[in-house]
């Protein structure tokens, strides 16, 4: 009976063992669920700049500890405003209940903004509507990102420009603009480098129609410090070449050049002289020259007669025969080109002029186009595993005698010294 005893004492009940597991398990719960309110406000701010904003302003509401961290200037640095409407666009928006506390408490602490607007007037009207209201606000960077058909080219310029100038003033630090496809103007662009000429840096304006080739020039004139910069074409001039070569400005990093025309035969493209591409080479050795060719067949005369230092090349329409026979002798420095479409002769030629020139070529890509597959073969070995990207569809390549679509794989991922396949038109 002792024994028994002694051992009833040091072996508790199944229900004694029961209840104090249920009393760790809700300890361990409680004190989980405290650990969540008690994190610390760096975490809490890592999450929440990863949520909607919507998610964030409902995880605002859990407990005075991430309603604090809601708040902090550091989570309102980045912001980007989805302005949408509802009965034209199937993307999310920004609420505008949200936008108002926003610009109410936060607008001082913005510096990097965007704004993604879908087609409607509307929408763009909305964007006007806030960057009229940071007055506070001393933005780094600011986008105006159209996802569908230009929407702020259907304002009243006036009205955009009132607003944008509202940024371009109070601002003063700027180093990155984005707003292509927008009514911005000379004076406006004067606005802008008054304000901000010794922070920009980074400059994309392709398609608008109301800066003329001066207002551009005054911009390269006064931004010493500006490394990338995106136009059209009828901006580029041999004086803003020049001036982009001063001694006084900067090296620039990359030049984007929209050549596009809307009206076959009606548009006029002036020629830069070679003189002026050799002094902005000498000036910036390393730049890339990124042009994007929207032409007709027709409209390409003036391009490719004399050695321009672009490095990469996309030809967004049918594009002959000669225009890229002219391209393998005239652009040594050719990193990418990519070709959608052609006709139905064979590039062969004018393939293997560009791998002989071309020796810095490291990505090409093919689409309505014909290629023998001997050529294809020839090209890719003749360039070698300097080759980094070759996108090319499988219709491109026409079977010879030499080689089959089977055999091509083969030979081409030889060469390479990587596995290749063609691309392939989806089937649905």
């Amino acid at each position: 009976m002792k024994r028994g005893g002694r051992d009833s004492d040091h072996n508790p009940s199944e229900e004694d063992t029961a209840e104090k597991s249920k009393k760790l398990r809700t300890t361990n719960e409680h004190s989980q669920t405290c650990d969540w309110g008690n994190l610390l406000q760096d975490i809490i701010l890592q999450v929440f700049k990863y949520l909607p904003l919507l998610d964030r302003a409902h995880a605002s509401q859990v407990c005075r500890n991430w309603n604090q961290v809601f708040h902090m200037p550091d989570l309102w640095r980045c912001f980007e405003f989805e302005l949408n409407q509802p009965a034209t666009s199937y993307l999310k928006a920004t609420h505008p209940e949200l936008i108002k506390q926003i610009i109410k408490r936060h607008s001082n602490h913005l510096q990097y903004v965007s704004f993604k607007v879908d087609s409607s007037k509307e929408s763009a009207e909305a964007a006007c509507d806030i960057l009229s209201q940071l007055v506070n606000c001393s933005l780094k960077t600011l986008g105006l990102i159209s996802t569908a058909r230009p929407s702020f080219m259907d304002l009243p310029k006036s009205h955009f420009i009132s607003a944008l100038t509202v940024v371009f003033v109070n601002s003063k630090s700027l180093s990155s603009l984005k707003i292509d496809d927008t009514p911005v103007d000379d004076p406006s662009l004067k606005v802008l480098v008054a304000n901000n000429s010794d922070t920009l840096k980074l400059l994309k304006m392709s398609s608008c129609p109301h800066v003329s080739p001066a207002g551009i020039l005054c911009v390269a004139d006064q931004c010493h410090g500006l490394r990338e910069l995106a136009l059209n074409y009828h901006l580029l001039s041999d004086e803003l070449l020049l001036a982009l070569s001063s001694e006084k400005h900067v090296r620039l990093e990359h030049l984007r050049i929209d050549v596009v025309s809307e009206n076959p035969g009606q548009t006029h493209f002036h020629t830069i002289q070679k003189s002026s591409w050799d002094a902005f080479i000498r000036h910036s050795p390393k730049v890339n020259l990124v042009m994007y060719f929207f032409l007709y067949e027709e409209e390409f005369d003036p391009f490719f007669r004399y050695e321009i230092p672009a490095t990469h090349l996309y030809f967004g329409r049918s594009v002959s025969k000669d225009v890229l026979g002219r391209v393998g002798m005239t652009c040594p420095r050719l990193v990418e080109l990519v070709v959608c479409a052609n006709g139905l002769r064979p590039l062969d030629e004018e393939l293997i002029r560009i791998a002989e020139r071309c020796k810095n070529l490291s990505a090409i890509g093919l689409g309505e186009c014909e290629v023998s597959c001997s050529a294809f073969v020839e090209f890719v070995k003749m360039c070698g595993g300097r080759l980094s990207q070759l996108s090319i569809m499988e219709e491109v390549l026409i079977p010879d005698q030499k080689y089959s679509l089977e055999q091509i794989h083969w030979e081409v991922s030889k060469h390479l010294g990587r596995v290749w396949f063609p691309d392939m038109m989806p089937t649905w």
